[in-house]
């Protein structure tokens, strides 16, 4: 990986476009520090140092915005309106056949389906910036805070729409940031400003573990968490590149007199199929009781029940309603995003077909019969990494959304994985000399 980021500087016009995404790397973090007007920038210092605001119940969304959500700065919301509103247009394009047309026109459709997604991500960011400045003027954002309900001072209307209009726009300018990236830069753009926002909350959060330490000054604990961070870094790096390859002969075709056709290739059906998403979808999922009970007025006996058993990442109900979603999701993405029928039809159209099995309906049920094979080690493998490594880390006072936790190893190596990927393609593309030399 090193040999790659090397070679790539060496390259002028690589080394343009790594510049280029350091600079918008440096613009993003700058903005997750600059405060939203109509805050009280000391107030909210206050209670972060307080309550540790990482075991909040916005944990999640804030590691994803690298921090800043808790600060309430222009970029609080951070990238997760434009995740959100990306899976709701992936799900929907099953459903509504317009979008499902659109899909299949190829570049045209997927740049409308892209405008679409970016309309979506506004909507989201004015509605979950509403709940957020909501929030904080309510003192709920920190509880346990003194000065909680004072970190917005002025709580006209002028002022709490200035608020949600300025965070609304910073979500807008991130959006516009990652697609910069992936123009001009070396790509995957919003996948980039993840990784450095769950990249940031990395140095602060070990430190942490040692602070809070007992054996031999914190640094017993801060090397068993790097140990075991490196072994599930490992393992996660082998699971996602490990995939079934199902092989395709491509029958020979006479055209005039050419023949076309005769070639061997492979269908690449990765264990991890569904990537991070069966986690996020199970994390978001869970988040719901906790945000309802959090703003239901009264000590009732249901709501009692959820902060007792579905807050706390280390409760047994948590843990196995916790796994459950995620095996769920893992076969419901993979069903939504992988076709069988469909590429049996393309394989049956171009000539293709499996060695030992018929083109059409038996070609689509072998492949889904591998597909769902697979699946299951896959769901039980993001169940695991999601959930051994927070129980580990809980011990050293670490919380649930520790950079080592499942979410975000998972976002982490796939990013870092696809971004290298990316960087040697482009390195032979430039360095390819075939039968010329």
């Amino acid at each position: 990986m090193l040999t790659a980021f090397a070679r790539a500087f060496k390259t002028p016009d690589l080394r343009k476009k790594l510049l280029f995404t350091l600079g918008i790397i440096v613009i993003y973090r700058i903005g997750t520090h600059v405060p939203i007007p109509g805050i009280s920038y000391k107030n909210v210092q206050t209670c972060m140092d307080q309550a540790n605001a990482n075991q909040g119940l916005f944990g999640l969304v804030n590691m994803f915005s690298g921090g800043a959500l808790l600060q309430i700065t222009i970029f609080a919301l951070g990238i997760m309106p434009y995740i959100t509103a990306s899976i709701i247009l992936q799900l929907l394009t099953v459903v509504i056949p317009r979008l499902e047309a659109l899909k299949k026109e190829g570049q045209a459709g997927t740049a409308k389906i892209t405008q679409y997604t970016r309309y979506l991500t506004i909507a989201l960011a004015i509605l979950q910036g509403t709940g957020l400045v909501a929030t904080a003027r309510t003192g709920t954002l920190f509880q346990g805070c003194q000065v909680a309900s004072e970190i917005v001072p002025d709580q006209s209307i002028f002022v709490t729409v200035t608020m949600v209009i300025t965070m609304t726009a910073g979500t807008a300018c991130v959006m516009w940031l990652g697609e910069l990236i992936t123009d001009k830069g070396i790509g995957n753009g919003m996948s980039i400003l993840m990784f450095i926002s769950i990249a940031a909350t990395f140095p602060s959060a070990l430190w942490a573990i040692k602070k809070q330490g007992d054996l031999a000054g914190g640094w017993i604990e801060f090397g068993t968490v790097i140990l075991v961070g490196l072994v599930m870094v490992g393992l996660v790096v082998f699971v996602e590149q490990a995939q079934r390859r199902i092989p395709v002969q491509y029958a020979k075709r006479m055209i005039g007199r050419r023949s076309y056709g005769g070639t061997s290739t492979y269908i690449p059906l990765k264990v991890n199929q569904a990537g991070v998403i069966p986690v996020i979808f199970a994390s978001s999922l869970l988040y719901i009781p906790a945000l309802v009970a959090q703003f239901a007025g009264g000590n009732s006996e249901w709501k009692t029940w959820i902060d007792q058993h579905l807050t706390k990442g280390n409760h047994p109900y948590y843990i196995v309603t916790y796994f459950l979603l995620i095996v769920f999701f893992a076969f419901f993405y993979v069903a939504i995003s992988f076709n069988p029928d469909e590429v049996a039809d393309n394989m049956k159209k171009y000539g293709g077909f499996i060695p030992g099995i018929r083109a059409g309906r038996p070609t689509a049920e072998y492949l889904s019969y591998v597909l769902n094979r697979i699946t299951w080690p896959g769901s039980l493998y993001l169940g695991l990494i999601a959930l051994v490594p927070t129980m580990a880390l809980v011990g050293f006072g670490a919380n649930q959304n520790f950079p080592f936790g499942g979410t975000s190893i998972l976002i982490i190596v796939g990013v870092g994985l696809e971004t290298v990927k990316q960087i040697e393609s482009q390195l032979q593309q430039r360095n390819y000399e075939g039968f010329l030399r």
